[in-house]
């Protein structure tokens, strides 16, 4: 897709975390490019191996990043519109809540949270784990939303990882930046 094409909507930054549905962000980057975004990929360190980052780079025509820049590095990063986190990670969404920025991705995270840019958090991992009863999971998601972040986590609906599907995550998307203006 043309890089004038996938701008229309703007700058989109999807951020990625090590959980088995990573693989599904290929899918998303494409539904989110046929929306019309210009889709930036961000990658916690450890959802690195979970995905082929040659091809995340090919499809969304930009360095896929995982790691700080390096002092004197150019910042080729355009100012995001907005942020979808797919899949979040149980870790992430609670370094997150906490304001903890230990890598690339919290980081902007925090640094979008703060200004109040529309963000969608998708976490994704299995019913039954253990994770998805674990006390602090919805002290962090209320948080987040208190936030004003936008958290879809329905996993009687998309059983059994919350794998929500990309256009219904796009449709959130839209929800909100209407809410927001």
């Amino acid at each position: 897709m043309a890089a004038a094409e996938q701008s229309r909507r703007g700058v989109m930054y999807l951020v990625s975390c090590a959980t088995s549905s990573t693989p599904l962000i290929y899918d998303y980057v494409s539904a989110a490019q046929t929306a019309g975004w210009d889709v930036h990929v961000l990658l916690t360190p450890s959802a690195r191996p979970f995905v082929d980052e040659s091809r995340l780079a090919a499809m969304s025509g930009h360095k896929v990043w995982s790691e700080f820049q390096r002092p004197g590095e150019l910042d080729i990063w355009p100012p995001a519109d907005v942020v979808v986190v797919f899949p979040a990670s149980f870790n992430t969404l609670g370094k997150w809540a906490m304001g903890i920025s230990d890598t690339f991705a919290l980081s902007w995270l925090n640094h979008y949270t703060g200004l109040r840019k529309p963000i969608v958090a998708v976490p994704c991992f299995r019913t039954g784990s253990g994770l998805d009863t674990h006390p602090a999971l919805a002290r962090n998601l209320r948080l987040l939303r208190r936030y004003g972040i936008r958290v879809i986590y329905e996993p009687e609906t998309y059983p059994p990882k919350n794998q929500v599907p990309p256009s219904v995550i796009l449709a959130a998307l839209d929800e909100l930046i209407a809410q927001k203006q």
